[in-house]
């Protein structure tokens, strides 16, 4: 449970800490594989749907870190889980179609990776619903 002064949490919960510790590191393989995708193309457009998770990826990076350390309202983690949720499965769309039939490791790695944050964050969409909407007011009038 989060840590809670008032309406305000004071920090996440245990459970939010390490599953958005998960979702770093995975972007942050996903980040350094796809780099080296595109550092190796030769002077040739790598590809949009290298781009588009180069910079799902970085982007998952940076606002993940900043949420390592701040205390943040529950509502708005729900909002900033369900947009990264979302923007995650465009992106495992993009490595299943590109690296499900290919020979490569390091393709398939960033599929895994792609596959491990796009599950972690719908859980933490589902987990942050709960737990904005579970301490909600609740009435016992009977309608």
């Amino acid at each position: 449970m989060a840590r809670r002064t008032g309406d305000r949490v004071a920090g996440l919960s245990p459970l939010f800490m390490a599953t958005n510790l998960l979702i770093w590191i995975s972007a942050v393989i996903v980040m350094g594989i796809v780099s080296y995708f595109i550092s190796t193309a030769n002077g040739y457009y790598p590809g949009d749907q290298l781009v588009y998770l180069e910079v799902i990826s970085v982007l998952t990076v940076a606002f993940f870190l900043a949420a390592f350390f701040l205390g943040t309202y529950h509502g708005y983690i729900l909002l900033f889980n369900l947009i990264f949720s979302y923007l995650w499965l465009v992106a495992v769309v993009f490595t299943t179609i590109t690296y499900t039939h290919s020979s490569s490791d390091l393709g398939k790695t960033v599929e895994a990776f792609s596959y491990i944050a796009f599950f972690l964050l719908f859980f933490n969409v589902v987990y942050s619903w709960h737990l904005a909407y579970r301490a909600g007011p609740r009435t016992t009038a009977h309608v």
